[in-house]
This record gives structure tokens, C-alpha cells and sequence, in this order.
């Protein structure tokens, strides 16, 4: 009885775990180490089967790694023909009418208990050379289920010379892997409700609140070590008389066609933002990367959009901190200079961006009010 309630209290902890999980990768962290600790493993992983790529992808290594193991592996995958219980054992399993569960394998290559041939052929090869090479002696595989198909596998493994998993650890494990399940399912749910939170709906590029919250982040980085943040701040051309002149589809093609533009710029810079900040306004933000190469990007990228077929090419503005700007405290003051350089490529017609602190007029710009209600800026914030 006493067996029985440590796993279920087991089962909880799993459940409560991944319930809590903000990410996908702490999700898999959580159903990886949880089954690890309630199976008495060393090591677990967690896998995915990419059916379009014919391949099962380790999402995760959790535990005991061995040598080579990464937490988080880029790309450790192994060709789905190596694992022919995935396509072959699973579906047999479901087109007979029964359910998937978890079996057995030894570094021994004997049939563990409730191995998936059970007398019958062995699919064990490949995990039987990898338990070997990494000093395991046994491992038990759960498939992981997910709106009724083969989603992937929980792997969990003990080391050679501990006691061979049993009957009673598979069946458990299929219930670990069943819970698991349930944890990613709702994971991935939360992480389409915050794509789309955090998306613009026509270009795919992220949206303002997303360039709100990362810019924020991006200023407390800056002052903490001085990294050095710019912002793209750009207005599409003549939106307004493509939509007049062919319809608002044709305009909402000419601004998915410049976010492609934008986001292909982007690459340019490592880990920048492209975003669409509303109507014909988009924007990148970069962090790192130094103003130079933020500028010949903003060059790049007013080039690119001066040959797009309709519109009338982009009006750019840049600032960032690696130019003489004055110090920037909050994500307000950088948005303001980089909107303030906008409005002056947009005034004079510029082919180019104009940039903060290498355009006179700019800082100025940036920080008097406009002198009449009805003026073309629209500056965002209020204080410098």
C-alpha cells in the first residue's frame, strides 16, 4: 500500500509540476525529471516524432547526463527507421483496438518485461548500443499521446548494476507519460493564446505590446551593462492611396510583402525584433549588435522597400544607444528620437534612414512639443 502512495503522490507532483510550467522547455524539463525521480531513473528524456522529417527529435536530457548529452539539444534526432516500435509496435497496438504502453529494454539486449516484441522480433538495436555507450543497463519507453495520435516518447533510464525495471514500472510509466501528456497539451495551448497576444495577425511579425515589453527589457539591460540597444522606427510610403486606388486587400498585400521585407532584414541582426506597430508603422529592435550595423541594415532595408511593385518605398528612422543620443532611461525616451527621425526622413523625402544624434534636428525634434494641435508627429510619450 505504502508503494502505492508514493506514486501516486508521484503522479501529483508531475501533475502539479507541468500545471505550473510558463514554457514549453519547462514543461519538457518537468516531464522529463518528474518521471526520472517517480521511476527511480538516472536519466530521462523526452522526444518528439517529426513526422514530416521521419525522425524523433530529443526535446530534453534531464538527470544523470552522460558525455555529449545538452540539456536542451539543438539537434539530436535519430531516424524514426531506427525505432520501428514508433511506426510499426504503436500503430499495431491502436489498430487492434488496444492502447499504447511502455516497455522495457536492457543493456543486455534481452527482452525487458513488457518489451514491445514479447517473444517476437526485437526492435531494441539501437537503444541497446546507446545504453552501452552511456553506461546504462536498463531503460523504460512510455509513447506520449496527444489528441489521439503518436506525439513522441518519455524515455527514463537507470544505470548498469541498478535493478531492471519490471511489469509494474512500465505500467506506471505509461500512466507517468498519460499525465505528461496532459501537461503539454496545455502548454502548447498557452503558448498559441500568448503567439497570438503577442502577434500581428497579417504579417506573422510581432505586435506592439511585444515590442513594448522587449524594448522595456532591453532598456533595463542597457543600463545594468551598458549593452546597446536601437530601435528601427519605419512608416510605409503610400498605403493610403494603394488602398484608394486598388482596395484594401492589394494594401494588406503590400504590408505582408514589406514584413517580409523587414523580417528578412532583421536576420541581418542577431536576435532582433520585427514588428508591426500598427497600420502603415512597423519597427526593429536589436540588442547588441552596434549602431553602425543597425544603420547599414535601416539602409538595406529602405533599398529593398524602394523596388517593392506598389507603395512608394519607406520612411526610416533610427536611434540607438551607440550614438550620441544622451542617456536613455526608459523605452519612452528611446521611442520618441526614433520617432522623431522618422518624421524627419518622412518630411524631407529621405531615401535613406536619417539617424538620432547624427541628424542635428533630430534630439531637438525629439524634445519640444509640437507647436500646433493638428502637427503630422506623433511622438510617443509626453516627457523626454
Amino acid at each position: 500500500m505504502g508503494g502505492d502512495d508514493t506514486r501516486l503522490r508521484a503522479v501529483v507532483s508531475l501533475a502539479q509540476t507541468m500545471a505550473a510550467a510558463y514554457t514549453p522547455r519547462e514543461s519538457w524539463r518537468a516531464a522529463a525529471l518528474g518521471a526520472c525521480e517517480a521511476l527511480g531513473g538516472s536519466f530521462a528524456a523526452l522526444s518528439v516524432w517529426e513526422r514530416d522529417r521521419g525522425r524523433l527529435r530529443v526535446l530534453v536530457n534531464a538527470g544523470q547526463r552522460a558525455e555529449g548529452e545538452e540539456e536542451f539539444p539543438e539537434e539530436e534526432a535519430y531516424p524514426v527507421h531506427q525505432f520501428p516500435e514508433i511506426t510499426e509496435f504503436l500503430h499495431e497496438r491502436w489498430a487492434g483496438g488496444g492502447e499504447p504502453d511502455a516497455w522495457v529494454e536492457t543493456a543486455d539486449g534481452l527482452p525487458g518485461a513488457g518489451g514491445p516484441a514479447r517473444g517476437a522480433r526485437p526492435y531494441s538495436h539501437q537503444r541497446v548500443a546507446a545504453l552501452r555507450r552511456r553506461g546504462r543497463g536498463c531503460c523504460v519507453v512510455a509513447p506520449i499521446v496527444l489528441h489521439g495520435r503518436a506525439w513522441g516518447e518519455l524515455y527514463v533510464a537507470r544505470l548498469a548494476g541498478e535493478p531492471v525495471f519490471d511489469r509494474g514500472d512500465a505500467d506506471f510509466a505509461t500512466v507517468l507519460a498519460a499525465v505528461a501528456a496532459a501537461g503539454i497539451a496545455q502548454t502548447e495551448r498557452l503558448e498559441e493564446v500568448r503567439k497570438l497576444a503577442f502577434t500581428d495577425p497579417l504579417t506573422g511579425l510581432a505586435n506592439r505590446r511585444a515590442v513594448d515589453i522587449r524594448l522595456d527589457e532591453a532598456v533595463e539591460r542597457h543600463r545594468a551593462d551598458g549593452a546597446v540597444v536601437s530601435l528601427v522606427v519605419c512608416d510605409l510610403n503610400g498605403l493610403k492611396t494603394v488602398n484608394d486606388t486598388h482596395g484594401h486587400a492589394v494594401g494588406d498585400r503590400l504590408l505582408e510583402r514589406f514584413g517580409s521585407v523587414l523580417s528578412r532584414c532583421g536576420a541581418m541582426l542577431p536576435g532582433a525584433l520585427a514588428a508591426r506597430l500598427g497600420g502603415d508603422e512597423f519597427c526593429l529592435l536589436a540588442v547588441g549588435p552596434g549602431a553602425d550595423d543597425v544603420v547599414r541594415v535601416a539602409t538595406e532595408l529602405c533599398e529593398r522597400a524602394a523596388v517593392l511593385e506598389l507603395g512608394d518605398g519607406v520612411a526610416c528612422g533610427v536611434a540607438s544607444t551607440g550614438d550620441p543620443i544622451g542617456q536613455v532611461r526608459s523605452a519612452r525616451r528611446l521611442f520618441r528620437l526614433a520617432d522623431a527621425a522618422q518624421y524627419r526622413a518622412k518630411a524631407a523625402r529621405a531615401v535613406g534612414p536619417v539617424v538620432a544624434g547624427r541628424d542635428g534636428e533630430v534630439i531637438r525634434l525629439a524634445d519640444s512639443p509640437p507647436k500646433v494641435a493638428h502637427d503630422r508627429r506623433r511622438l510617443r510619450g509626453h516627457r523626454p
